[in-house]
């Protein structure tokens, strides 16, 4: 039974793909016939670490993590097409054999397909903010949504939110703070400094020149 209201955390604001993108994507949804709930290990073809992303955007952080940490197995989801295309594309240029990318909706996936106790890691840097008032019940930041990752996340499993939005930045940490079974690996009610694990994208750069404050924060399951 499916816990979650049909509200989307996400719009599809699709640009044309190009025709090298659009035949990349093609290829994924012909492999992507996951079995239900996915076998890690036939998955990747080996045992490791299992990091989940979600919403990872143009895929720079899960690919440079893939490329630092290739003893990591890295598992993208993200309904943003020309993305996925893209990070495809850079997964074929460096026959990288440790990502996975997923073309869906993360709640289905996870609540369907991804078996309990399974991941090592979910990071889920700077989701949409939906900063009007009337839309932070698309938050996908979630007092339901962060029950159903502890409940995928293995004992000490780790999850790591980031923001550039203060008032989300907020949100997250009164959920995470107000749901049980988390522990703050910073003081409680506080956000950890960057962690080294999180690489700096572009907009990030180009957010900190102009003074954009950046909130992290990395809980812990118990």
């Amino acid at each position: 039974m499916n816990r979650f209201r049909p509200i989307r955390s996400f719009v599809h604001r699709q640009k044309k793909l190009s025709q090298h993108q659009q035949l990349v994507f093609s290829a994924l949804s012909d492999q992507n016939n996951l079995p239900t709930p996915i076998d890690f290990k036939r998955l990747f073809e080996r045992e490791a670490c299992i990091i989940l992303e979600i919403g990872f955007g143009m895929g720079n952080s899960l690919l440079e993590q893939a490329l630092q940490h290739p003893e990591n197995n890295y598992l993208g989801i993200e309904v943003h097409r020309p993305g996925i295309a893209l990070l495809l594309t850079q997964i074929e240029k460096f026959k990288l054999k440790n990502i996975k990318v997923i073309y869906a909706d993360a709640t289905e996936i996870l609540a369907h397909s991804i078996p309990n106790y399974s991941l090592d890691v979910v990071q889920i840097f700077f989701p949409d903010p939906w900063p009007k008032t009337r839309h932070h019940k698309r938050r996908l930041v979630q007092a339901k949504f962060i029950e159903l990752l502890h409940e995928k996340l293995k004992l000490n499993g780790k999850l790591h939110l980031a923001t550039d939005w203060q008032n989300y930045a907020q949100h997250m940490l009164k959920i995470m703070e107000n749901t049980p079974q988390w522990q703050n690996t910073a003081e409680k009610n506080q956000f950890t400094p960057r962690p080294p694990t999180r690489p700096m994208t572009k907009f990030e750069k180009r957010g900190q020149q102009l003074g954009h404050a950046i909130w992290d924060l990395v809980f812990i399951t118990l």
